[in-house]
C-alpha cells in the first residue's frame, strides 16, 4: 500500500464560487500512477468546502440559492462580533458542506457516477487562493 501527498492550488473569487475540480484530480491521479485504492481531497481553512454534484448551471443556481436560504449572508452572526470581517455566513456554510471528500478509484479512474463530479465551493467575502491537500493510499 502506497500513501502520496500532494497539493492542487485553485484561485478562487469567494461568494459562493463553484469551481470543478475533477478533471485535474484524475489528472493528479494519473502522475501518480495508482490503479486502486482511494483518494482524500481536503480543503484548509474554515470558509471552503469539498462535495460532489451534478455541475451545470441549474444545479450551481439551486445550491447557491439553498445556501442563501438556510444560511442567509445578512443574518446575525456572532462571529462578526468577534472579528469584523464580513464572512460569519461564510464560516457556518462551509462547516455544514465540510472540508474533505474521499472518493475510491479502481484500474487508475476515479469511480464517480456519469453526472457525479468533484467541486470546491469557496464561500469567503474575497478572491483567494486555496491550497488543496490531496491524499491517495492505493496501488
Amino acid at each position: 500500500m502506497t500513501i502520496i501527498n500532494d497539493s492542487l492550488g485553485i484561485d478562487t473569487r469567494g461568494d459562493n464560487d463553484m469551481i470543478d475540480l475533477t478533471d485535474r484530480l484524475a489528472l493528479l491521479l494519473q502522475k501518480h500512477k495508482l490503479k486502486h485504492g482511494h483518494m482524500l481531497v481536503f480543503v484548509p481553512g474554515s470558509t471552503a468546502g469539498i462535495t460532489t454534484i451534478e455541475y451545470e448551471p441549474g444545479l450551481k443556481k439551486d445550491f447557491t440559492l439553498l445556501m442563501e436560504r438556510l444560511i442567509p449572508r445578512n443574518a446575525r452572526y456572532f462571529h462578526e462580533e468577534t472579528w469584523n470581517d464580513g464572512n460569519g455566513h461564510a464560516h457556518v456554510r462551509a462547516s455544514l458542506l465540510g472540508p474533505s471528500l474521499t472518493v475510491p478509484f479502481g484500474a487508475g479512474k476515479l469511480l464517480l457516477g456519469t453526472w457525479q463530479q468533484i467541486v470546491l465551493v469557496d464561500y469567503d467575502n474575497r478572491p483567494r487562493v486555496r491550497d488543496l491537500v490531496v491524499q491517495f493510499v492505493g496501488e
